[in-house]
């Protein structure tokens, strides 16, 4: 597999299938890290290198032609997202032979109580990628006893991959590292408003859409992928807020290391560590935008319960 990264551009020769070409080509550098040494990845470096190898699967075919697999539900596959999958375990099961993995479309194998289990998303937002809008990310995750020790996002379309070693949190473009730095400055905060919703009773996402006090204060946005929760970690959204169980969850796993190893602020929806049990995500860029928003959640969940 080429090790590089690529900043993308219309061209009208060396296209891909949704005629973005590579406009430049730079190898990755090394930049004294040993995790960059060849032949010898740390974990980090090939949980980044798989995601990488997803977002060119997805690049190389086309959204209009893309065959769709449906699943029930309404909910369904793309040939991107086999694709992307088959090109991430290959690399994950040449490297690490006695790891388990758990992937979005084929499911959990290797030991059932296995201490290091990967998590695949091979195409966060299936839905936007099929009507052409590239707001989509892979996601590969590393959990071991427990924690998050290895994750990153990479973003088919610009060329960037956000990744963390558990401890350090950096993007990676154009062959350079950069840290990631948390801001509230946007005050743009994501809402996934996708089900499920285990939390309906108390809270509904959408329902701060119409709140006064959380429109005065922020600008909501809806991008329809954990995309979006990586920009929480660099600097790109103010927080970002989800509903559901995201224990070993192949969407949100690599985010929420990236944030925590960012240094953002991250809980459930009552302000308990994630995994708590109570569900919901969260994740803002300091304690004071985290602060402001779980006021408002508990605001709703307090209406709500009132009769």
């Amino acid at each position: 597999m080429r090790r590089c990264t690529t900043q993308f551009g219309r061209s009208s020769d060396r296209t891909g299938a949704d005629g973005y070409a590579p406009a430049m080509t730079i190898m990755h550098a090394t930049d004294g890290h040993p995790e960059d040494t060849p032949h010898q990845d740390t974990d980090a470096a090939l949980a980044r290198r798989a995601a990488e190898a997803g977002a060119e699967a997805v690049r190389a075919h086309s959204w209009a032609t893309a065959e769709k697999h449906h699943k029930g539900g309404g909910d369904f596959a793309t040939a991107a997202d086999l694709a992307a999958e088959d090109a991430i375990l290959g690399l994950l099961r040449a490297a690490r032979p006695g790891d388990a993995f758990t992937a979005e479309e084929s499911g959990r194998t290797g030991a059932a109580d296995a201490d290091r289990r990967w998590l695949v998303d091979p195409l966060c937002g299936t839905l936007n990628y099929a009507v052409g809008t590239h707001l989509v990310a892979v996601n590969v995750a590393l959990r071991e006893r427990g924690r998050t020790v290895a994750a990153a996002t990479s973003d088919p379309y610009t060329g960037e991959t956000y990744w963390t070693d558990g401890e350090r949190a950096r993007l990676r473009h154009l062959g350079q590292d950069t840290p990631l730095v948390p801001s509230a400055e946007s005050a743009l905060v994501d809402l996934n408003l996708d089900p499920p919703y285990p939390n309906a009773a108390g809270f509904r996402a959408a329902h701060l859409l119409t709140d006064p006090d959380f429109e005065a204060a922020f600008r909501p946005r809806v991008v329809s992928s954990t995309l979006a929760v990586a920009w929480v970690a660099a600097g790109r959204r103010a927080a970002y807020i989800t509903d559901g169980q995201l224990a070993d969850s192949v969407h949100f796993a690599a985010g929420l290391a990236l944030c925590e190893a960012a240094g953002c602020t991250v809980t459930d929806l009552r302000g308990k560590p994630v995994h708590s049990g109570e569900g919901g995500l969260l994740a803002a860029a300091d304690p004071d935008t985290h602060a402001r928003l779980l006021d408002l959640i508990d605001r709703q969940y307090r209406r709500r319960a009132t009769p």
